[in-house]
This record gives C-alpha cells, sequence and structure tokens, in this order.
C-alpha cells in the first residue's frame, strides 16, 4: 500500500486576514489616488471670494437700478418709488406664478432679484413698468414677477440681508 502524505492543517484565519488586508490597502489606494480629481471638483478661491457681495444702497436714487454681479450672475436692485410700492402691493402678478409683493422683498422700498429670465436664461432689459427678456418677450413687473411670455416664473431671489439702511450683503447661496 501507498503512503499518503500528510498535507499540514490550513489555517484560514491568516488566509481571511491577508485577504482583509488586502482589500484595505487597495481602498486606501483607491481614496488616496483618486483624491485629487475628488478635490479638483471643490471650488477655486477667486470664486469662493465671490460668494458673497457687499452692495451700498445710498447712491441708487428712488426709481433707479443697479446691476451688480455675484457669483458671475447679474443681480438687480431696484430702490421703489412709493408709486411703484402701491401698485406691487395691489397686485400678485400673473396667473402663472402668482406671490404677494411682500413675499418678495425684506424692505418694500428695495426689490433684489436675480437678473436672470427663468425662461432660457437672457438678461432682461430695464424698463419703467419692470423688465423685459429681449430674447423671447417674457415681462416681468417692478416686484420680479412674470406677466406674460414663456418664462415659466417669476424672477429668482437671491439670499441676501440688511447689515444697515443702505447696506446689503447678498450671500452664497
Amino acid at each position: 500500500m501507498s503512503e499518503k502524505k500528510q498535507d499540514k492543517p490550513q489555517d484560514h484565519g491568516r488566509r481571511d486576514f491577508l485577504g482583509t488586508a488586502t482589500c484595505f490597502v487597495a481602498g486606501a489606494g483607491i481614496a488616496a489616488s483618486s483624491w485629487p480629481f475628488i478635490n479638483s471638483m471643490n471650488p477655486t478661491a477667486d470664486v469662493l471670494a465671490k460668494a458673497s457681495t457687499e452692495v451700498d444702497l445710498s447712491d441708487i436714487p428712488a426709481g433707479e437700478e443697479k446691476t451688480v454681479l455675484w457669483q458671475g450672475k447679474p443681480v438687480f436692485i431696484l430702490h421703489r418709488t412709493a408709486d411703484q410700492i402701491s401698485a406691487m402691493e395691489a397686485s400678485t402678478g400673473s396667473n402663472k406664478d402668482p406671490e404677494p409683493d411682500e413675499k418678495r422683498v425684506q424692505n418694500p422700498e428695495w426689490l433684489v432679484v436675480v437678473g436672470i429670465c427663468t425662461h432660457l436664461g437672457c438678461v432682461p432689459n430695464r424698463r419703467e413698468e419692470g423688465w423685459l427678456c429681449p430674447c423671447h418677450g417674457s415681462v416681468y413687473d417692478n416686484s420680479g414677477r412674470i406677466l406674460h411670455g414663456p418664462a415659466p416664473r417669476n424672477l429668482d431671489l437671491p439670499p441676501y440681508e440688511f447689515v444697515a439702511d443702505t447696506r446689503i450683503i447678498i450671500k452664497k447661496a
């Protein structure tokens, strides 16, 4: 009879440890090598510097508008007259996106809206009764509400706060 060679008992615990350690080291290597790619998606220093904008309102006469840049977008700041305020408070805009004026302003004298048409992203032109988007004819009132045209909603409101009577900070979104 031939003699069978006896195999050594296998150490399954060691094999499991080596498999786990290999997976851990591979995962750490993948994470370390992908970090530069993930970090490249963070905003750059110049973008972070423009994340909030401080605006002095004292140089805007009643009835006039000032346009400032915030995060690369135009923001319209309108110093509304008493007639404009009363007309806007009496209306809710169109049936498309009705909204009372007091929900769109923090101080009735000042309207602050992102100056980008909500239809295709054009910049509307100022008119006495509001804004007109020259591309497709969307018309907004002096509260930034859509009156008619293809725009689906009112002009967007940026996050801002009054830090003084004549000073606002438009914050990062």
